[in-house]
């Protein structure tokens, strides 16, 4: 495709490609924690009480409820008829083996699910449950796809944050997951505290390397009651301005590795929960104004994609 075409890898597009026609994420909210919110543990700083659950089924409903009442809403008013079932909220790992298998089964088993998506951390990835995925991906000719929190190539600010967990892990869990053959959409937000410009280029030239399939970008956006809002509101932190954003995620798109698929270039928290997000601006402006300055300043992912497999040879 030529660049002034292909701007960047829509998830929309690929889905289409894939399954033939336009597929939807129905998200579901299961009843699990966080490694990161047990034991004493305060959790992500950026991290809201309900984790990004905000507008999915409370998770007392059973899984084939929460995706049929979800599925029926979107048939009716998109027409749609293939789903993937999204275990979305906190980390869905975090529970007992049998009680996994059991939700994973549930969903495979729904009509017009064709592909599970599992959310989780890195530290919470361990060949046990690859092993039932690939057992249910088996069983029930489905798609499997792993969503891993990363957030930033900069593991002093995984630290400042809180995450619980290093980027070794992250790695580690690349690896892992890849060896059973399964897809990785990588999450990153592109402008927390401490992070600057260059922390952006390394996150996409880390997910280029490793080959991550897919990455889902975020904008910082903050959550009320959590530790960095508080922050905020104490004038202890600030967030960038909109436009260094776009400058930062222009960067991140440019070093990107063409192939991999971006889901997302925006948060979406709704306005309540929320003291600040996207710059008192929809997901959807930012996002025709950051394609517009693609489009006049020649940007486009993958531009700047030449810096693995031996670069310094080209020197000789």
């Amino acid at each position: 495709m030529e660049p002034e075409h292909f701007l960047y890898n829509h998830y929309s597009t690929f889905l289409k490609k894939r399954y033939g026609q336009k597929v939807y994420k129905l998200p579901v909210n299961l009843p699990v924690s966080c490694p990161n919110r047990v034991h004493g543990n305060p959790g992500c700083s950026f991290c809201a009480g309900c984790g990004t659950g905000f507008e999915a089924f409370d998770s007392s409903v059973p899984v084939k409820e929460q995706l049929n009442r979800t599925k029926e809403h979107i048939e009716k008013k998109y027409h749609a008829h293939k789903f993937i079932a999204y275990f979305q909220n906190y980390t869905n790992t975090f529970l007992p083996t049998e009680k996994f298998r059991t939700y994973m089964e549930e969903a495979a088993q729904v009509p017009g699910v064709v592909e599970i998506a599992v959310s989780t951390r890195p530290d919470c990835v361990s060949s046990q449950y690859l092993d039932i995925l690939k057992k249910i991906e088996t069983t029930y000719q489905i798609g499997v796809s792993v969503e891993l929190g990363l957030q930033t190539a900069n593991y002093h600010t995984l630290n400042a944050v809180g995450r619980g967990h290093t980027l070794a892990e992250f790695v580690d869990a690349v690896l892992n997951i890849h060896s059973f053959g399964f897809e990785i959409c990588t999450h990153v937000i592109l402008n927390l505290p401490g992070d600057t410009l260059e922390d952006c280029i390394e996150t996409a030239r880390l997910l280029s390397a490793l080959r991550t399939e897919a990455v889902k970008i975020h904008s910082l956006y903050l959550a009320k009651g959590t530790r960095l809002c508080e922050a905020y509101e104490n004038d202890t932190i600030t967030v960038c301005s909109k436009e260094e954003y776009f400058e930062r995620l222009i960067y991140f798109l440019e070093y990107l590795d063409p192939d991999i698929v971006v889901q997302r270039l925006f948060s979406r928290i709704p306005q309540k929960d929320a003291l600040f997000c996207n710059w008192g601006s929809s997901w959807w402006k930012l996002k025709d104004e950051l394609e517009d300055k693609m489009q006049t300043g020649g940007h486009y992912q993958g531009r700047l994609f030449h810096y693995l497999n031996g670069a310094a040879l080209k020197l000789l």
